[in-house]
């Protein structure tokens, strides 16, 4: 079931195709939660983002948001909530993470055991054969996302104790591939198509910081990091950064759960996942 969604699913969708323009409306703040806030900024980004084009190296282009909405959105509206303070923020799906689950990191196991999230998946317009979608049924592992929610599981016992402060965000939420089927992140781009996508991005993460009401963003990565402190420089939100725990980086093959929470730690987080007494 594929999701290409422009009509009211959270109180009403503003904004035009000239939106890169002129920004995006504003987000509505009377009468709503957090959780319905979050969903229509990422609604609108989804209007945006449909009117973007790739060249080479992109071959293909995938929106979790769009075919694994109903996933997506259940994950929202069950832990998107008033008085979170953390903001950790990835950079764009993975292919066998949120690109199979429509969740930030989205390891099918922690999304099934763990968070509890059910619901169809769809399938993009045009998929490589490289790369199907299998929804919650996928059987590979994400390795980042197996490393960061299972590190926030054995910390926190509960899926409600760490969100209770915390909420998980992509600033990006497209996945691109090369005709080979290799996974390219935004950086891969041809500059003026990358500028035009994270352009829109910004705006978006602006938003959504606006609609949660945090106080502090976590780049997960210095890409991420880097992104968030250049798209968030005039919110007063604080910007800070954490290791990525991708096979791909050495450190973190070397004890990212170690360098993570010294990092927490020293960030005041730690200290909100630890309230209720867990080790």
């Amino acid at each position: 079931m594929s999701h290409n969604t422009t009509a009211d699913e959270t109180g009403g969708l503003a904004g035009g195709d000239d939106g890169e323009q002129r920004g995006f409306e504003p987000v509505p703040q009377l009468n709503t939660t957090p959780s319905s806030r979050f969903l229509q900024v990422e609604l609108e980004l989804n209007v945006h983002l449909r009117q973007l084009r790739f060249t080479e190296p992109v071959r293909f282009t995938y929106n979790p948001l769009e075919y694994a909405w109903d996933t997506h959105r259940g994950y929202v509206q069950r832990y998107c909530r008033a008085g979170q303070t953390v903001l950790f923020l990835g950079m764009n799906p993975g292919p066998f993470g949120m690109a199979q689950t429509g969740v930030p990191f989205g390891e099918v196991k922690s999304v099934v055991d763990w968070l509890k999230i059910t619901g169809e998946v769809g399938h993009p317009p045009e998929e490589h054969p490289k790369r199907p979608i299998t929804g919650l049924a996928c059987t590979r592992s994400e390795v980042s996302g197996a490393r960061f929610w299972g590190f926030f599981r054995k910390l926190c016992g509960e899926p409600e104790l760490f969100f209770r402060h915390c909420f998980v965000h992509n600033l990006c939420p497209l996945i691109f591939m090369s005709a080979s089927g290799k996974n390219l992140t935004p950086p891969d781009l041809v500059a003026s198509e990358r500028d035009s996508l994270l352009a829109l991005c910004d705006i978006a993460l602006c938003q959504a910081v606006e609609a949660l009401g945090v106080s502090m963003v976590i780049g997960v990565g210095k890409v991420a990091e880097q992104r968030a402190r250049r798209a968030l420089s005039g919110v007063n939100v604080r910007v800070e950064g954490i290791m990525h725990p991708s096979p791909r980086n050495p450190l973190a093959n070397r004890g990212w759960e170690e360098v993570a929470k010294a990092k927490l730690t020293e960030l005041g987080v730690m200290s909100l996942l630890n309230r209720m007494g867990t080790n």
